[in-house]
């Protein structure tokens, strides 16, 4: 069994997968608290530390128990807002910084194999050493190369395994040799995925455990049920969003809007219990009416399975929607993770 290390683990549905390549997460680190003990819940041997990894005590803590360990793996998903095309991507963002703790770490703990996600204007991004701008890629390259076969890729979740298109920067490295990129599959559909589970209308709960539907407002309801699958409730003549005067509400096509039913899922966020947010709110069915079912957002159930999750898939009872909705839009899809472990170099390779 190969030791590793989850560096801004989340609840960890990113290693999902790896105990059935041989890879124990021993050692993980996340800021805060409610999604370390999440991470205990699902992964009760691990030893997790929860804080800041900036701060040299919980850095050096966290070196300390990978070394003890015999850490030869690192798994590293540092947040990503600061790189986001959807934050400001500013090069002082401290969050952009975090790579430089990641790059620390695999100094001190030589891992053999490293991977590192982010969102895809990583590699354009740059960051301030000693007051210089550096671009990111350039610093992992010129910090690490001469020890590591490096390589810098875009991969879409969709072509792994995930009913999710999820675009993300994925760097592979290893000591042991080239890492080569999973072979692309067949794209699995919103239909493939969810469309066996029962509609629900808001407020509604199903006999299926996670598959109920959060309360929405009627206006919110009254707009949806006049939107056709795929589209947005901004292209309704009459039932558009707007306020209560009657003056039509300004906002993106992609918001109030239905998935289709034909591809994969647009990309979940942690803004996913929203029907004003981006493209949130379930496929729908035509009914006779002329109006269409589901006016609503996924259910918890809905968004695991268009994640990769299993079905065994547990949350602790403590936990709330909301977080267990957040942590869902921050997650790896753990398919993406496992099709690029497949092809890890490994020591009996060498």
């Amino acid at each position: 069994m190969i030791k590793g290390t989850s560096l801004f683990c989340n609840v960890g549905i990113a290693e999902t997968y790896l105990k059935k390549y041989d890879i124990d997460i021993v050692v993980a680190n996340e800021l805060l608290e409610d999604r370390a003990k999440f991470y205990k819940f699902c992964y009760p041997d691990t030893d997790v530390v929860t804080g800041d990894i900036t701060d040299d005590e919980i850095f050096n803590l966290v070196v300390k128990k990978s070394k003890e360990c015999g850490v030869e793996f690192l798994l590293a998903t540092p947040p990503c807002q600061g790189m986001s095309v959807a934050g400001k991507m500013d090069e002082h963002d401290p969050r952009n910084s975090l790579i430089i703790k990641v790059v620390d770490f695999i100094k001190e703990v030589k891992p053999k194999n490293v991977i590192i996600e982010n969102v895809p204007t990583m590699l354009k991004t740059s960051i301030l050493i000693n007051d210089e701008k550096i671009k990111i890629v350039d610093y992992i390259n010129s910090e690490l190369g001469n020890d590591y076969k490096i390589s810098f890729n875009i991969l879409n979740a969709a072509d792994y395994g995930t009913p999710q298109t999820r675009n993300r920067t994925i760097v592979l490295m290893s000591k042991l040799g080239d890492w080569k990129l999973p072979e692309k599959q067949r794209q699995i559909t919103v239909r493939d995925a969810i469309g066996w589970l029962p509609s629900l209308e808001s407020g509604q709960k199903s006999d299926i455990k996670y598959h109920f539907a959060p309360r929405h407002n009627e206006r919110h309801i009254l707009w949806m049920k006049h939107t056709p699958t795929g589209k947005s409730a901004f292209d309704n003549k009459i039932y558009f969003p707007q306020k209560e005067d009657g003056t039509r509400i300004k906002g993106f096509s992609t918001t109030y809007k239905r998935m289709s039913w034909d591809k994969p899922a647009p990309t979940i966020t942690m803004c996913n219990g929203g029907i004003s947010s981006q493209n949130n709110v379930h496929p729908g069915r035509l009914l006779k009416d002329g109006t269409y079912s589901d006016a609503r957002v996924l259910s918890l159930k809905e968004l695991m399975i268009l994640t990769g999750l299993p079905d065994d898939w547990e949350i602790p009872e403590w936990a709330s929607e909301n977080l267990v909705r957040k942590v869902i839009g921050e997650g790896v899809p753990p398919k993406l993770i496992e099709a690029i472990i497949k092809n890890m170099p490994r020591n009996d390779e060498v």
